[in-house]
């Protein structure tokens, strides 16, 4: 299968690029290196060194004798060049993962609200018409966000449900409540793609994703250079990896509010999974398809004791702060989102056991010398 993955250069985008080569598809990538200069302009970077692009293909190459393709470009802002890449490359399957990926990025002031609305919105938007025009048939995968839904007071559908309404039935897109302009970019996304699948028979798998944890892939651990980046800062890190390295540094795990907030949560060997799955069972022609990609439901504070846990198994003291939460969110509330259509697809889980955590640790402990501890804190405030 040809397969175009868009954010190849990404924390999801590498690993899927080289998962899905080694299991002998034709890869090619697209990526206007837009995120390296966001960290650039925020002053933060991966725990891990990430090598250019470049290189990195170039080592995979090495390693395993499979050229990942690479074609540079802004999906957002240049429509001709996109069309001209589908062309070129003639793919069967498009994975998306080109947007800005992070919450409190897109709340700092107007201006990164309006960036992050315009790369995530328009790009979708140009990889729409890029499909239509050159080849209807390509199946889109595009990585939504369990953000989408918030934190409703009902159970959490995949995607659609079934509404009676004054004594008539209907089926509709499950009602959004996002918590914050990225996640506001994902349900425009969404409302887009549903639209054109309707009108113009498209075909999409949107894939709302809990937040992912960890760097370790088969083909990560090939070799340090095949690294994806790993952030820990309050702004691109996750609260795991959050976790983990104020765990390594003896810093006290922030947990924001009372800890009460619940999330569904994935490892990134799951991530490559899911999206094989969608690939190899694509959706049909005219379907929007959501698949709700998570595999457990965790709080804050479960979260921070099992940190805790794995890291004083490895000797390490570790102190738990409860910090005034900077979002304006839900803390304690009802929290059931279904998650089946991944697993009857033939998803197996990774879950989150004490030998992940420790690995993630010591990960972390060899690479704590580079740690910023002035990035660790949450800067970035909902409501001044």
């Amino acid at each position: 299968m040809r397969i175009l993955i868009l954010g190849g250069d990404g924390y999801l985008g590498w690993p899927t690029a080289m998962y899905l080569s080694k299991r002998g598809h034709d890869v090619a990538v697209v990526d206007n290196m837009i995120k390296r200069f966001w960290e650039s302009e925020i002053g933060v970077e991966p725990l891990l060194h990430v090598r250019p692009f470049h290189l990195r293909a170039k080592r995979w190459l090495e390693q395993t004798g499979k050229h990942i393709e690479f074609f540079a470009c802004d999906i957002a802002n240049n429509h001709r060049h996109i069309y001209k890449i589908f062309e070129q490359f003639e793919p069967d399957t498009v994975i998306h993962y080109a947007e800005q990926p992070s919450a409190p990025f897109s709340m700092i002031d107007r201006e990164k609200c309006i960036s992050t609305q315009h790369n995530n919105v328009l790009g979708t938007l140009n990889i729409i018409f890029a499909i239509q025009h050159t080849n209807p048939n390509i199946h889109l995968i595009k990585l939504g966000t369990m953000g989408e839904y918030g934190t409703p007071n009902i159970d959490i559908e995949e995607g659609w449900m079934e509404l009676e309404h004054n004594g008539r039935k209907d089926r509709v897109l499950f009602p959004k409540k996002p918590h914050s302009f990225y996640h506001l970019s994902k349900v425009h996304d969404s409302a887009n793609l549903e639209f054109v699948c309707r009108v113009w028979g498209s075909r999409v798998t949107d894939l709302n994703q809990g937040v992912v944890y960890g760097i370790s892939t088969d083909e990560t651990d090939m070799d340090p250079e095949l690294n994806t980046s790993f952030h820990y800062d309050s702004v691109f890190g996750t609260v795991i990896n959050r976790f983990v390295v104020q765990a390594c540094r003896n810093i006290p795990l922030t947990v924001y509010g009372s800890g009460a907030q619940t999330r569904g949560y994935l490892n990134i060997r799951d991530t490559l999974r899911c999206v094989e799955l969608a690939t190899l069972n694509p959706a049909n022609c005219g379907e929007f398809r959501v698949f709700n990609q998570f595999t457990e439901q965790f709080n804050l504070n479960s979260l921070a004791e099992k940190v805790k846990d794995a890291a004083s198994g490895m000797g390490l003291k570790v102190k738990i702060n409860h910090v005034s939460n900077p979002r304006i969110e839900q803390e304690n509330h009802y929290y059931n989102a279904k998650h089946s259509a991944l697993l009857q697809l033939g998803l197996k889980p990774h879950l989150l056991t004490d030998d992940v955590l420790s690995n993630m640790i010591q990960i972390a402990l060899l690479n704590k010398d580079r740690v910023d501890e002035s990035k660790i804190m949450p800067t970035v405030k909902w409501k001044s």
